[in-house]
């Protein structure tokens, strides 16, 4: 039998319908093909986008083996291969084709298959690489990984190589939240020295996104949100102002620190009438990311002439606009040097507690949660 259609028993949690928690079960997953590579998953994080999906905000379909942050050994290669090998510390980002335009261009969050390589429940074609032990497929492919898994196949492209004196386990969410945060920062909206910086939102995104606003050399950096403990890690990490959206105005709070308006914010908790916070907060010309992802179909307001008159700028943002091939190694070497320590946002769970995390990451007990897969 051809090495890559030999199945090895693993285990998953699996989103079997919507709302539903997910179920630990054991099932089987081929080996690598092609440009692909089989992934001994060390950890994985547990992401809003993952329960999203479980609660079919976007239709992708069920039963799936999700998982978008995973971290792990290359355990084998298929014929392909050029840069990985056997052994190798991954950690494990989006998927994309490499050869569109968006991708030729270091643009890989807008490839042209984008939704299809990371929501199609399978591979372009439609193929799955999972199954249950009585041999039914498990829709996977999810971000070309299906991290929530013992093992996991991803591309070479998206399984991107990390030193081996970094701690494996943690690093996991640098393919997916992190990266989003600090690279809409560092890569998209271009904050830069001596500018001010507003985070919408301090979660895991959002503090990632403070966090790489004090790299950047911003000196006016502020977090808001509605959870006090997570507005003094925020001023921890590199915040100079806090706002609890619950006790003022915003767009007054935010004008006042700014002497008028902020030059670039961040929205990053999918909420519409937070999105119309931002617009409203920024000074003239000044730029709001959104990287907030809401149930599709989702509108939100804005006075049209306060966008133009103003020159202000609204900019989507996919995984950071950054090239993962390079900027996730960067980011593991901030951390190493203690410019980017990403870890106070974390707490550990054991896969069979995936429930749990996802219970104290929707109440905001929990900013990252990281499932322990293997050792």
């Amino acid at each position: 039998m051809n090495a890559a259609v030999q199945l090895q028993d693993i285990t998953v949690a699996v989103a079997r319908a919507k709302g539903e928690p997910f179920t630990i079960e054991q099932a089987r997953i081929r080996g690598p093909q092609d440009d692909e590579v089989r992934v001994r998953v060390v950890a994985t994080g547990l992401c809003h986008t993952d329960l999203i999906i479980r609660d079919q905000y976007y239709p992708v379909p069920l039963p799936a083996v999700l998982g978008h942050e995973g971290a792990g050994v290359v355990e084998a290669v298929g014929p392909g291969v050029k840069s990985l090998k056997v052994g190798d510390h991954v950690v494990l980002t989006y998927g994309a084709c490499g050869h569109c335009k968006p991708c030729s261009g270091g643009h890989s969050g807008y490839c042209k298959d984008f939704y299809g390589l990371n929501f199609g429940g399978g591979d372009l074609q439609g193929n799955t690489a999972v199954q249950d032990p009585q041999g039914q497929p498990l829709h996977d492919h999810f971000f070309a990984q299906s991290s929530f898994a013992s093992l996991a196949l991803a591309r070479e492209n998206n399984a991107i190589k990390v030193p081996k004196d970094a701690p494996l386990e943690l690093l996991g969410p640098l393919g997916c939240g992190i990266q989003t945060g600090a690279g809409a920062v560092i890569n998209s909206l271009r904050v830069t020295p001596g500018s001010s910086f507003a985070s919408f939102g301090a979660g895991a995104v959002g503090l990632s996104a403070v966090m790489a606003a004090r790299v950047a050399g911003a000196t006016t950096i502020i977090a808001i949100d509605v959870v006090p403990s997570r507005l003094e890690l925020a001023k921890e990490l590199g915040a100079t102002h806090v706002i609890n959206s619950r006790e003022v105005d915003v767009i007054e709070a935010v004008r006042e620190i700014t002497d008028g308006g902020v030059e670039f914010a961040l929205e990053s908790t999918g909420i519409a009438a937070v999105l119309s916070q931002g617009i409203e907060s920024l000074a003239s010309q000044g730029t709001l990311g959104v990287v907030g992802a809401p149930k599709l179909g989702t509108k939100a307001e804005f006075d049209v002439n306060n966008l133009l008159l103003g020159g202000r700028s609204i900019k989507g943002i996919v995984e950071g606009d950054g090239v993962p091939q390079t900027f996730i190694p960067q980011l593991v070497q901030l951390y190493q040097q203690g410019r980017f320590p990403f870890d106070k946002l974390v707490k550990f769970y054991p896969l069979e507690q995936i429930n749990q995390a996802a219970e104290d990451s929707t109440k905001g007990i929990t900013l990252k949660p990281i499932l322990r897969i293997s050792g």
